[in-house]
């Protein structure tokens, strides 16, 4: 590398799309009229959108010129056979199963594998996962490391499964254990890596029980770069050897290519058991589509291949992974908690120790988002206690953290962009004593923070 600490995106611009801007004005009344939920604004009011990082890139060149090569067979398409090899490559399962989103082939999955007095260990559920677990009567049991529940805490995989409880739990339920599922990265704890130590280790209690691993994969190519930078005796291999070896450790998959698939719609569903895809295939073709499109067009399959390719370039994670530092780093000298080492696809805000005259039940990583959009039109997505704090049987409880998510869209905002961000979160850190708490006014009975509403408190 030279010796430049700038940190420059590695491609050009090609084609822009405007943004909107609005007044402190409009955005009171966005909000109200959204019920104090950001998920419920006109995106035409968010001036900077840091809801997520899933199908909210920018897709290249190539994945375009792709786009025209798609091919609309229903059945056999050339498509097809591109994105089950570009998947193969990576991660060498006997059967690929394509899917619209990573959310339906988790709904597939656990569909099959779940039901009533099943239990799914997971180092850390996020929330469409633990919904369709839930559905399904199952219990999802999150094992991360102790200090994966620690925001401030410094280590450099903090998305670690405990082996020492997963081997405790099957010990005591094993029967009851179809799976046992790893997220890469550990998005609910703050974007944070799993190692293949880690993983060796999972394998190891796996095979012990007789319990097959499954990968959520949905930052595979972050993770992978966050082992070859932080784990001791991987720094010379490339990105893709290190997923390939990933690959091998489990049994299968599933996976949202809206995150590192580097697309805006997509996912799959892998795996090696036959008996276990011909039955994921069936429910397949009633809930997607043919086994060979699975909700998907020809040209969705086209640049997701072409996404693959481009994911594991070195010079696109080492900027995705320190541009995202960059916007961490800021926020921290200014004061501002975060979760620490940084994610790779977001920096999660620390509402709780910010806010912290608001308890769990008034919903601090709600009233920091709420004012990050009021104040400069940021919109950034609670990780708290208003995702995570009703169970199943309705009761509410408080959750592990309270964390805003600023989830950084892949090659979309540039460097100028995040300045912004920063500008405004100094601005409502310098006043976070005058926040004040939410109530829920209403409410579904699962993902609730999709489409509740809420009121401010007094």
């Amino acid at each position: 590398m030279d010796r430049w600490t700038t940190i420059i995106e590695p491609f050009r611009i090609h084609a822009v799309e405007p943004i909107r801007l609005t007044t402190q004005d409009e955005r009171e009344r966005a909000l109200e009229e959204a019920g104090w939920n950001l998920f419920s604004l006109h995106a035409d009011d968010v001036l900077i959108d840091l809801l997520t990082d899933s199908g909210t890139g920018a897709m290249s060149r190539d994945q375009w010129a792709a786009v025209q090569h798609g091919d609309e067979s229903y059945a056999g398409s050339p498509s097809w056979f591109l994105f089950r090899d570009a998947v193969q490559e990576l991660f060498a399962f006997k059967h690929i199963i394509p899917t619209h989103q990573g959310r339906a082939a988790e709904k597939i999955l656990y569909t099959v594998v779940g039901g009533p007095g099943k239990i799914i260990p997971n180092n850390t559920h996020f929330d469409t996962t633990r919904a369709n677990v839930e559905f399904t009567g199952a219990e999802a049991v999150d094992l991360v490391i102790a200090e994966g529940r620690q925001p401030a805490l410094i280590h450099p995989f903090k998305g670690h499964m405990d082996t020492v409880a997963l081997d405790a739990l099957l010990a005591e339920r094993g029967a009851d254990s179809p799976i046992v599922v790893v997220t890469i990265t550990n998005n609910s704890g703050g974007g944070q890596p799993v190692s293949l130590a880690n993983l060796r280790a999972v394998r190891e209690v796996c095979d012990k029980y007789g319990k097959p691993l499954f990968l959520d994969g949905c930052r595979f190519a972050e993770n992978a770069w966050f082992i070859k930078t932080r784990e001791p005796g991987q720094e010379h291999r490339s990105p893709k050897e290190i997923i390939q070896e990933i690959g091998r450790l489990v049994d299968g998959m599933t996976m949202s290519a809206k995150k590192d698939g580097m697309v805006n719609i997509g996912g799959w569903l892998a795996m090696n058991d036959d008996t276990l895809a011909e039955q994921c295939r069936n429910l397949l073709i009633l809930t997607e589509g043919f086994p060979t499109y699975g909700g998907l067009a020809g040209r969705d399959l086209e640049a997701i291949a072409q996404g693959l390719r481009e994911v594991v370039s070195e010079d696109y994670l080492r900027y995705r992974i320190e541009s995202t530092a960059y916007l961490g780093n800021a926020l921290l000298e200014a004061g501002i908690p975060c979760v620490q080492p940084f994610g790779g696809h977001a920096v999660y805000l620390d509402a709780r120790a910010l806010l912290p005259h608001i308890p769990p039940l008034e919903y601090p990583g709600q009233a920091l988002a709420v004012e990050l959009y009021r104040a400069g039109g940021i919109r950034g997505c609670e990780i708290g206690t208003v995702m995570f704090g009703m169970r199943p049987d309705g009761t509410e409880v408080s959750g592990p953290m309270d964390l805003v998510r600023l989830a950084i869209p892949r090659r979309t905002y540039t460097q100028s962009h995040i300045d912004y961000v920063i500008e405004v979160a100094r601005d409502v850190a310098a006043r976070a004593g005058s926040l004040r708490g939410y109530r829920i006014a209403k409410q579904p009975k699962q993902l609730r923070h999709f489409t509740a509403t809420f009121a401010p408190l007094a």
